[in-house]
């Protein structure tokens, strides 16, 4: 019986002493990222033996079978793919952001309007020197406004496309990582070390690859994980301890596109995805400023020559240039704005081809257009950020009842040192007790 004591105050105290130090574990990485609450499993030891006469089973203790990781599969799947959303979302509303911000900020809308302006008060005296350097100062600033509003679109790219290479970069640094993991898991699948930490370690990886792209995951019985990039039928991306290289290329019109081994990957979750979608929104933006800055050249430019100027002779061309970035003012000179008709004397005072030049803008209506493009742009924005609020919600959600069911809680693991240390101290009582009788046993004689 003493014996029996012995053994079981023993058995109880290792288990008490790994159930401490696993609560102590936790406490100490309550804040750390990736980090999965632990628990100790344990179980009775039952051996054969007899008890009150009869055939039985001994009381003989308890024993550890091993620390167990509070995860949860579909609550992390959740985190990752809600994570994933919520990246595309955030990184397409800062990036529309900066288009639309690129679209108004240059004033193009302003500068449209303030040229026909100029054109308008030049009716009333078209010889008036100042009134034609106004027109001037005012092509000069609507040209200048186009070159703005190219410029800083085309800084909205390089910021997007820079982006995206660093996540790619990020990729795959952390997909030869979790590759590097996979191989250890499969070395340790027969051992007893315990694994716990290189759990953890895949889990954050996998979702911190979530983060840029959305990937599937299948998970073998070791632990090791083969993760494909685009969903479920995307391209391998890690397939046990072998990583493949994400590569990312640039259009001639900005736009980008992902491969893995050189085929082509659809993504549709993750910051990468964001950056794509803002690119190809972008090219088309400056594809429709272009459009109109070449109808302003066209349209001033048309009706210049149909004209004539100040001194009598033809009407050169106003602007030059193809589209915004390269729109620039093809003359200073006032007296080279062809107010009158073809063929009329030198000075005269003759409106016609004023009059066709203010018609052929009103007809073309850039300052419409602008408006419309402006408008676009925000309305975008503000439906892409009515979506991403909810995607954030979402996701939110999903990382707090992750949290209540892997996170460490304080409080709880506070309780549970305490009914540890209790259960260790008593284990401990009885192991006194053990040897007192040991030793009243002796004692008779």
């Amino acid at each position: 019986m003493t014996t029996d004591l012995l053994s079981i105050a023993r058995s109880a105290t290792r288990a008490a002493r790994t159930q401490l130090d696993v609560t102590a574990q936790n406490i100490a990485n309550a804040g750390t990222d990736g980090y999965v609450r632990r628990t100790v499993s344990t179980e009775e030891v039952m051996t054969p033996g007899y008890v009150a006469g009869n055939r039985d089973v001994s009381l003989s203790g308890v024993r550890v079978t091993g620390v167990i990781r509070n995860a949860d599969a579909f609550r992390q799947a959740e985190v990752r793919r809600t994570g994933a959303d919520t990246a595309r979302a955030d990184t397409e509303v800062g990036g529309l952001t900066d288009i639309q911000s690129a679209l108004e900020a240059p004033g193009v809308y302003s500068a449209i309007t303030g040229f026909e302006t100029a054109l308008t008060q030049l009716a009333q005296s078209p010889t008036d020197t100042p009134l034609r350097a106004s027109v001037i100062a005012a092509a000069q600033t609507l040209s200048n406004s186009f070159n703005i509003a190219s410029n800083q679109l085309d800084a909205v790219a390089k910021g997007q496309q820079s982006g995206a290479s660093d996540g790619v970069n990020q990729i795959n640094t952390m997909s030869a990582e979790l590759a590097k993991v996979n191989g250890r898991l499969a070395r340790m699948a027969d051992a007893s070390s315990d694994r716990t930490g290189l759990l953890d370690q895949r889990d954050m990886l996998l979702e911190k690859l979530a983060g840029y792209a959305d990937i599937a995951t299948s998970f073998a019985s070791n632990g090791a994980v083969d993760v494909t990039l685009g969903g479920a039928s995307g391209a391998p991306l890690v397939t046990g301890a072998t990583a493949q290289a994400l590569a990312v290329t640039t259009a001639a019109d900005g736009t980008i596109g992902f491969s893995v081994n050189g085929g082509a990957v659809t993504l549709s979750g993750g910051s990468l995805a964001g950056q794509q979608q803002v690119l190809a929104n972008l090219a088309d933006v400056h594809g429709q400023l272009d459009t109109l800055a070449k109808s302003v050249i066209d349209t001033v430019n048309t009706v210049q020559g149909n004209g004539a100027a100040l001194d009598g002779s033809t009407g050169p061309a106003l602007f030059s240039g193809t589209g915004a970035g390269s729109m620039q003012l093809a003359t200073t000179q006032g007296s080279a704005i062809a107010t009158a008709a073809a063929g009329a004397a030198a000075g005269s005072r003759d409106t016609t081809n004023l009059t066709a030049l203010r018609n052929a803008l009103t007809s073309a209506d850039p300052a419409g257009t602008m408006d419309t493009l402006i408008y676009q742009a925000s309305a975008t924005v503000q439906a892409r950020t009515t979506t991403r609020d909810a995607l954030k919600t979402i996701s939110d959600a999903a990382k707090t009842a992750l949290s209540a069911q892997a996170g460490v809680d304080l409080d709880t693991e506070a309780i549970n040192l305490t009914r540890f240390q209790q259960a260790f101290q008593a284990s401990g009582r009885v192991m006194q007790v053990a040897g007192n009788l040991f030793d009243t046993i002796l004692s008779i004689k």
